[in-house]
C-alpha cells in the first residue's frame, strides 16, 4: 500500500484569504474532479500538468482549444529583427499564492530550471534567459519560431521561490486563480479560489481532484453524482452514460495517438524491416471497431487528421498484410520453430510489451496485439504496470515494447512534442535507440523556419520519415471524453489537454 502524505500550507493560505471570500451556499460547494492521473511528484517536469490543468500554476503563454496562443503570465511577447531575442512582458500585478509579487527574476529562475530538466524546453536552442525591467528576455542560439508555444507546456509553469528547498519541489505555490489548500499524494488535491488573483475570480470557489486509475470507478462516480467532471471514459461505458439524464458526455477527436513504442536498439528490432513487419501484422480496423468503438480511429499514419498541418493525406496507409510481414521477417533470417515461434541464431523472437491501465483501452489493445503478433510467429508477453514503468525502462534500456497514448499537442505547436520524441536522443514516450540524420536536419530546419510554405513542406518530410522508419508504430487515433454533471455549466473539453478550464465553470 502506498503511504499517503498530506501537504498543507497554512502560511500562504492565510495570506491568500486576505482577498475576501464568498458566502452563498452554491459557491461554497466543492466541485469534484476525477481523472486517471496520480500525483507522482510536485515537480513541474514530472506531474506539473495536474496543477496547470487545475489553474493553480500558470505558464507564460496559454492556448485556446483551437491551439491559438494567448497571454497568461506574459501579457505580450515579441521577437527582435535578428529572430534570436524574444521579450516576454509580464503582468505587472501578478502575485504568487504566498503573497509575493511575480518578478522577472522569479520567472527567469523557473525557466532555467525547466530547461535543465526533462521536458520540451530542454530541446529548445536556448542560449540565455535574463530578467529585465518588467519582462524576461530569452535568447536562442538559432531562430526558433515555436518558442512561445513551448512556454505553454506545463513543465514551464512559474512557481514561487518558496516552492523549492534543497533543490526539490516541496510545494506548489503558483499564481493562478486557484491555490492549493491540501495535497495528498498520490491521489488528492484540494483547491480554493485565490483572493489575490489579479484577474476575474472563479465562480466555483472550491474544487477537489481525485486520481482514480480504474475506469469503472470514474464511471460509477459520474453516475452516482460523486464526480462533477470525470475524465477519460472507456469506450464501452460511453453508450451507457449517453443515456444518463444526470450526465452530459463530451467527446472529441484529439491529437493523441495510441502507439507501439519500439526499442530500435534491440537486436530483433533494429532493422526498419522488423518494425514494418510488426506494423503489417496489426489489425488496426479490428482494434478500432472492437475496442475503441470507432472504426475511423484506425491509424493509417502517425499524425491524425486532427493535426491537419502534420497529417499527409497521400501517404500510403498502414494496413494489415500478413504475407508482407512474414516475408520481411524471413528476409531478416527468422524461421518458424517447432512451436510456431520464429527463431534466429537459436534465439526465439520473444518480447515483453509494457503498458498501464490509466487509459482503460490500453491493456485490451495490448492483448489484441499479443494475439495478432503471434500469428506471424512473434511471442509477446504483456506486463500491465504503472505508466512510470515506460520512461524508467527507456532510461535504463530494459524496455522492449510499450503501448501508450501520446498527445502531440501538449505543446500547442506539435513540433514541441516531435522534438522531444524524435530528437537525437529520442524521448521517454517516443523513439528509443533510433537516430536518423535526415530527421535531425529536417527538425533543425523546421525549428528555424518562419515561412509558412517552408514549414508545411518540412512537416511533411518529418511525417514521411517516421512513416518509413517506424520508430514508433501507430495503432489508433484517439477520442478524448468527459462525463460532466448537469449541475455544472460552462464545461470545456480541451483537445490540447492543457486545462480543465475550471475558472469558466458555474453552478446551475
Amino acid at each position: 500500500m502506498k503511504r499517503r502524505t498530506v501537504l498543507a500550507f497554512p502560511a500562504y493560505v492565510a495570506a491568500a484569504r486576505l482577498g475576501g471570500g464568498r458566502s452563498s451556499a452554491a459557491e461554497a460547494r466543492t466541485l469534484q474532479v476525477v481523472a486517471p492521473w496520480e500525483i507522482t511528484s510536485l515537480d513541474p517536469s514530472r506531474a506539473g500538468f495536474i496543477f496547470t490543468r487545475l489553474s493553480v500554476a500558470e505558464t507564460l503563454v496559454g492556448a485556446k482549444p483551437d491551439g491559438a496562443l494567448v497571454p497568461q503570465l506574459a501579457q505580450s511577447w515579441s521577437v527582435a529583427a535578428d529572430r534570436l531575442t524574444w521579450t516576454f512582458r509580464l503582468r505587472s500585478s501578478a502575485r504568487f499564492h504566498d503573497g509575493r509579487p511575480v518578478t522577472p527574476a522569479d520567472v527567469a529562475a523557473a525557466l532555467e530550471r525547466a530547461a535543465a530538466l526533462p521536458g520540451p524546453l530542454r530541446a529548445a536552442p536556448i542560449a540565455a534567459i535574463s530578467p529585465t525591467e518588467g519582462a524576461v528576455e530569452i535568447r536562442t542560439s538559432r531562430p526558433f519560431v515555436s518558442l512561445p508555444a513551448f512556454l505553454a507546456h506545463s513543465s514551464t509553469q512559474i512557481l514561487s521561490p518558496g516552492s523549492f528547498a534543497g533543490g526539490e519541489t516541496v510545494a506548489v505555490i503558483g499564481s493562478g486563480p486557484y491555490r492549493t489548500t491540501k495535497i495528498e499524494p498520490p491521489q488528492r488535491v484540494e483547491i480554493a479560489g485565490f483572493g489575490g488573483y489579479d484577474g476575474t475570480p472563479p465562480a466555483v470557489a472550491a474544487a477537489a481532484y481525485l486520481a482514480a486509475s480504474r475506469a469503472e470507478t470514474r464511471v460509477l462516480m459520474a453516475e452516482a453524482g460523486q464526480a462533477d467532471l470525470a475524465f477519460t471514459i472507456d469506450p464501452a461505458s460511453r453508450q451507457r452514460l449517453r443515456r444518463n439524464p444526470r450526465v452530459t458526455l463530451l467527446e472529441l477527436p484529439i491529437p493523441r495517438v495510441v502507439t507501439l513504442k519500439v526499442n530500435c536498439a534491440h537486436p530483433a528490432l533494429s532493422d526498419p524491416r522488423a518494425r514494418r513487419a510488426l506494423s503489417a501484422a496489426i489489425d488496426r480496423p479490428g482494434v478500432a471497431r472492437a475496442i475503441l468503438r470507432n472504426e475511423s480511429a484506425a491509424a493509417t499514419q502517425l499524425f491524425p487528421p486532427a493535426l491537419a498541418e502534420w497529417h499527409v493525406p497521400d501517404l500510403p496507409p498502414l494496413v494489415r498484410d500478413l504475407a508482407t510481414a512474414r516475408g520481411l521477417l524471413a528476409e531478416l533470417g527468422w524461421q518458424p520453430g517447432p512451436d510456431g515461434v520464429l527463431v534466429r541464431d537459436g534465439k526465439p523472437f520473444a518480447l515483453t510489451l509494457r503498458t498501464f491501465p490509466d487509459r482503460p483501452e490500453l491493456p485490451l489493445i495490448a492483448a489484441a496485439l499479443q494475439d495478432q503478433l503471434r500469428e506471424v510467429g512473434i511471442r509477446v508477453s504483456v506486463a500491465v504496470g504503472n505508466s512510470g514503468d515506460i520512461p524508467l525502462g527507456h532510461r535504463d534500456g530494459t524496455l522492449e515494447l510499450a503501448l501508450l497514448a501520446r498527445n502531440f499537442a501538449l505543446v500547442p505547436d506539435p513540433l514541441g512534442t516531435v522534438l522531444q520524441d524524435f530528437g537525437p536522443d529520442g524521448g521517454d514516450w517516443g523513439a528509443m535507440g533510433w537516430r536518423h540524420q535526415g530527421m535531425q536536419r529536417t527538425l533543425e530546419a523546421l525549428s528555424a523556419a518562419f515561412d509558412p510554405a517552408e514549414r508545411g513542406r518540412l512537416r511533411g518530410d518529418v511525417a514521411r520519415i517516421l512513416h518509413a522508419e517506424l520508430p514508433v508504430v501507430p495503432i489508433g487515433w484517439y477520442d478524448h471524453s468527459l462525463a460532466a454533471s448537469r449541475r455544472v455549466d460552462g464545461v470545456v473539453l480541451d483537445p490540447l489537454e492543457l486545462s480543465y478550464h475550471l475558472p469558466a465553470l458555474r453552478w446551475t
